[in-house]
């Protein structure tokens, strides 16, 4: 799958952040596979700084509805928008697992979401905002040290479990965000034309391809 890494262990290689192979959160009916890894960069002053790695994990199940893609390369699988649009409108759970790996302040960390978010939804509608308002909540005046694990696990296309976590995997869930437009927002900003992690997104490619052979 992504990268080196022991079996229970998949290594992030640019942050050396190590995902587990398999894992089960707060909602989910099942174990989740790991598809791939990658990592967030933000450009201050021309130098580029990582913030987080981030690893997708997917209901296994899901898999057995991408046949039509099989024996595609990396880069046809990668520039499949109605792949990585199957996988998101599946009612099984997928969950991005972001993990610090510097100290972020709760605010700046939703100010730069919100501004990946917003700008993908064309018109807000009342329950995008209440939406929107429940996610800042879970981070506004909240240090985020490094080593903070962040799940944001969608259950269906409209549904979406957001965790925190500075003490390893998270045993419940800080809220829930029910809005189709922003669930749909937060899944293009990482699996969209324009991915803030191409990294991620280049090695869920490669894992599907391996799988999809």
């Amino acid at each position: 799958m992504a990268a080196v890494g022991s079996a229970e262990y998949t290594e992030e290689p640019t942050t050396n952040v190590k995902f587990q192979r398999s894992l089960n959160l707060p909602g989910c009916s099942g174990s989740l596979s790991l598809l791939g890894t990658g990592y967030r960069e933000k450009v201050f002053a021309i130098i580029g700084v990582k913030v987080y790695a981030v690893g997708l994990y997917v209901n296994p199940s899901i898999l057995s509805k991408l046949n039509a893609w099989k024996g595609q390369s990396t880069s046809e699988i990668q520039e499949s928008p109605s792949l990585f649009n199957l996988i998101f409108q599946s009612p099984l759970e997928k969950s991005l697992q972001i993990v610090l790996v510097r100290d972020v302040d709760g605010k700046t960390f939703w100010d730069a979401l919100d501004d990946a978010i917003s700008p993908r939804i064309k018109a807000l509608t009342s329950i995008d905002e209440s939406a929107l308002s429940t996610f800042r909540s879970i981070f506004q005046g909240r240090p985020l040290k490094k080593g903070t694990f962040i799940f944001l696990t969608w259950l269906d296309s409209s549904k979406m479990l957001v965790c925190v976590s500075s003490d390893g995997l998270p045993s419940n869930v800080d809220a829930t965000i029910e809005s189709g437009n922003v669930t749909l927002a937060l899944f293009d900003v990482f699996f969209g034309n324009a991915p803030v992690s191409p990294s991620l997104k280049d090695s869920v490619a490669k894992g599907l391809t391996t799988i999809l052979k």
